[in-house]
């Protein structure tokens, strides 16, 4: 037998030998695909509940397609009782609230030998505008009454988050970690603010958050920044998470939801698994809790609701930040960030389910469907009606009995 051979062969009873002296090792087990490993990184089955919340449709509508394909959050948008929304393929509609009924749509013009208009990130309203980004960096503004187009916009990177519109100013969030100010009416660029990226981040952002004076950004290494909306002056920043760990995958902390502003405090959960309160004037931490994810805080009047990475969803005490119940059955099945209506927090997850869940104790108060794609984009509630919208472009209206 060659030395080649023997080599093999030493090599092969050393693997065996060690399968057999550590048989009952969770590594060697990992390594072959046990049964056990595999249904541990399943998502978790759902159980019958008994309902306690009554929960009608009011109105399902298809606004296009495409998210499917790109991994991102593309959510509705509600003012004045219209209901925004955008597809990579079907351009922006507005649909009545109640009803769903169209009230208008925008598809962006065709331009002969220029690839078509991707629109990418969920629209933004405020002001009497709407505005939306897309997959190659465009920015448009139309009027929220009419959808008729007031200006274009031009960014250096993919746009995947909501606009934030107020003060005057359309701000955009860019995938290459900047943030742009652009004028409501005229479009005219007024100014930018940049922060570098980690190597490895989350898939998807999430809009900026406007307050009185002051424009907070979530960003990919876990920290919250407050600019000037005047003229986007860094005013502080404080770390919601350390990106600590030995590879870039531990190390991902990213702040991807939009942050909550209640009163003076602000809100933020990072991917890190951290979720604080912010004094918003200055900066200073109130409390850091160690529960928390990457989507976005439903914000109930004693509490914050966040749903963590791993699928369990937290209850957290605003006053103190201690966790007031937690309810793990929804683990594995990549819920989204967290909605309030009435007296219930509401997520949806990657089968198209629904779930509402008591503020009270996290129990499951009702269940429905919106089809079998998966929702990424956080539940939307505006005047008592919860919107949901899936990777396949159809979006839902729930209203409590």
């Amino acid at each position: 037998m060659s030395s080649r051979n023997n080599r093999i062969v030493t090599r092969a009873a050393l693997v065996l030998a060690c399968v057999v002296a550590l048989g009952g090792c969770t590594t060697i087990k990992g390594w072959f695909g046990g049964k056990d490993d595999k249904k541990a990184s399943e998502p978790a089955e759902l159980t019958d509940i008994s309902a306690s919340a009554q929960v009608s449709r009011l109105w399902s509508a298809g606004v296009g397609k495409g998210e499917g394909k790109i991994g991102v959050r593309q959510g509705p948008a509600v003012a004045d009782g219209k209901v925004y929304v955008a597809a990579i393929k079907g351009g922006v509609r507005a649909l009545d609230l109640q009803t769903g009924a169209v009230a208008w749509t925008y598809e962006p013009a065709e331009v002969e030998d220029k690839p078509d208009v991707r629109l990418s990130g969920g629209p933004g309203v405020g002001g009497g505008v709407v505005a939306v980004g897309g997959l190659d960096g465009e920015v448009i503004a139309l009027d929220a009454a009419t959808g008729a187009e007031k200006w274009k916009g031009k960014v250096g990177a993919e746009v995947i988050a909501a606009p934030a519109i107020g003060e005057g100013l359309v701000l955009v969030r860019s995938n290459d970690g900047r943030v742009t100010a652009f004028d409501a009416e005229t479009g005219a660029r007024r100014w930018f603010w940049q922060r570098d990226l980690p190597a490895l981040t989350v898939r998807g952002n999430d809009a900026p958050l406007l307050g009185p004076g002051f424009v907070f950004v979530g960003n990919d290494d876990g920290s919250v920044a407050a600019l000037s909306t005047q003229d986007g002056r860094l005013l502080w920043e404080q770390a919601i998470a350390q990106p600590e760990g030995r590879s870039e995958l531990d190390r991902m902390a990213d702040v991807d939801g939009t942050p909550v502003l209640d009163g003076t405090t602000i809100y933020a959960t990072s991917f890190k698994k951290e979720t604080m309160a912010i004094d918003g004037p200055t900066g200073r931490p109130l409390w850091q809790r160690e529960n928390g994810g990457a989507g976005r805080i439903g914000n109930a009047p004693d509490r914050v609701i966040v749903a963590d990475p791993a699928g369990t969803v937290w209850a957290i005490d605003k006053a103190t930040g201690g966790a007031l119940w937690s309810q793990p059955a929804l683990a594995r099945r990549k819920v989204t960030g967290v909605a309030v209506q009435g007296d219930y927090a509401v997520v949806a997850d990657y089968d198209g389910y629904v779930h509402w869940l008591k503020l009270s104790d996290g129990a499951f108060a009702a269940r429905e469907r919106v089809g079998g794609d998966a929702v990424k984009a956080a539940p939307v509630v505006a005047d008592g009606v919860l919107l949901i919208q899936n990777t396949d472009g159809e979006v839902t209206a729930f209203r409590l009995q």
